[in-house]
């Protein structure tokens, strides 16, 4: 029974009955314990990394970092010793994570932020962006182009992390991000509201012969696999960045390069529609 025992930061009372200190840490709450790290990391919550001890088992480090995946967090491996000086103590068994606090929003709330400004709405969705950097780039690309909030799954992609919210230069903060359990169940109810939902991918068409005005939402696909079929089923239209020197070896963009590009031609649209 003793690894199942929920493990504190320290012997204080500011920890709780899940093995995780109030107190804030450099990347956010220290959690630590096999059983809390992975209560954690199948919560949903944001993680922003793993830390698992050199010469655990392979068989328990597979299955932390398989966890660790799939909820969007960098896995690091560090010499026992600096588990033992982060937790304080000696019965960290071997694995912590850093959670974030960050309060998302609703859905709705995107929305009723478009209707407060007196625009049509314009969203950016992530369909299961894993790499902090590349999503903290995208929501800094969607506040500086005039989005009203970004869209991420509770599971399959990175959440809003420290390390998110350094790579955006703060506009995680600014920019209401709501996570959602079914990318393209949200998408259909979208749609239903009125909002045409493009998703960017290769055999889509090209970006500038597009109308990206009005109520629109774009979706970005994962770094490796692109947009899921079934969510670009449900898209209402596919866009395609041209490229210069096709055959070079190099076929597409990276995701955030890829959002800063169609993000800024949706912007350059929409207010050429005002005038």
């Amino acid at each position: 029974m003793e690894e199942n025992r929920p493990r504190s930061l320290r012997p204080a009372p500011r920890a709780d009955k899940n093995g995780q200190d109030q107190d804030t840490q450099p990347g956010g709450r220290l959690v630590y314990g096999k059983n809390p790290v992975a209560e954690l990391l199948k919560s949903g919550a944001g993680v922003d990394s793993v830390l698992l001890a050199e010469g655990m088992a392979p068989a328990v480090a597979s299955y932390y970092i398989a966890l660790a995946k799939e909820a969007g967090a960098a896995v690091k491996r560090v010499h026992p010793a600096k588990l033992r000086q982060l937790t304080g103590t000696e019965s960290h068994q071997g694995v912590a994570a850093f959670a974030s606090e960050i309060a998302y929003a609703e859905v709705e709330d995107l929305l009723e932020a478009a209707r407060r400004k007196g625009q049509p709405p314009f969203l950016v969705i992530s369909d299961g962006i894993e790499d902090p950097h590349n999503l903290g780039a995208v929501i800094r690309s969607a506040l500086l182009c005039g989005a009203h909030g970004v869209i991420i799954p509770k599971r399959g992609g990175v959440s809003v992390t420290p390390t998110v919210i350094k790579a955006s230069a703060g506009a995680a903060e600014r920019l209401p991000v709501a996570r959602v359990v079914n990318i393209s169940e949200t998408i259909r109810r979208l749609k239903e509201q009125g909002i045409f939902v493009y998703c960017a991918d290769m055999d889509g068409v090209s970006l500038r012969r597009n109308n990206l005005t009005g109520p629109i939402a774009l979706v970005l696909g994962s770094e490796g696999k692109g947009v899921s079929q079934l969510v670009k089923k449900r898209c209402d239209g596919v866009l395609r960045l041209d490229m210069a020197a096709p055959g070079t070896g190099v076929d597409s963009y990276n995701v955030s390069v890829a959002a800063g590009i169609i993000l800024y031609e949706i912007q350059s649209q929409r207010a050429a529609g005002k005038q």
